[in-house]
């Protein structure tokens, strides 16, 4: 089975893999969601049924530490995580289905880094989330407005 990217920055940062964190790092990097742990732990027991709900939150927390998974607030009461992405991107999230978009917009990030010199800063890094309901007979392609 190949190595997933999880995998091997786990490997890289010397960590004993063992084949529980294996396996979750493997169902995190077959994730095309942003599962929170619970969900995380579904995925798991059903390829192994004796990995433990203790031990996915260990091995998330281990590797949050390790920014190797990037934890999101997507204000429904859990934590959600994603493998540190390799290339910047944000998030809208649907309010009533809970789906999660993500998007890359160059006039966004333009802003916030004119927004940050303008108050005497240097963006270094930042978060946004935008937080939507889709329009009425939007089929989610451009062109619904706002």
């Amino acid at each position: 089975m190949k190595t997933s990217r999880i995998e091997r920055a786990c490997i890289e940062k010397g960590f004993k893999m063992t084949g529980q964190r294996r396996l979750i790092a493997r169902v995190l990097s077959e994730s095309t969601d942003h599962p929170d742990v619970e969900e995380l732990y579904r995925r798991a027991v059903k390829i192994d049924p004796k990995i433990s709900l203790a031990t996915a939150y260990r091995t998330v927390r281990l590797l949050e530490e390790a920014e190797i998974l990037e934890r999101h607030d997507f204000r429904d009461g859990r934590a959600h995580y994603e493998q540190t992405p390799e290339i910047h991107h944000d998030h809208l999230i649907d309010v009533n289905t809970g789906s999660v978009v993500e998007f890359q917009n160059e006039a966004i990030e333009k802003l916030q880094r004119k927004i940050a010199r303008e108050l005497g800063y240097r963006l270094v890094d930042h978060r946004l989330a935008l937080y939507g309901v889709r329009l009425k007979g939007d089929d989610g392609g451009n062109g619904g407005g706002e």
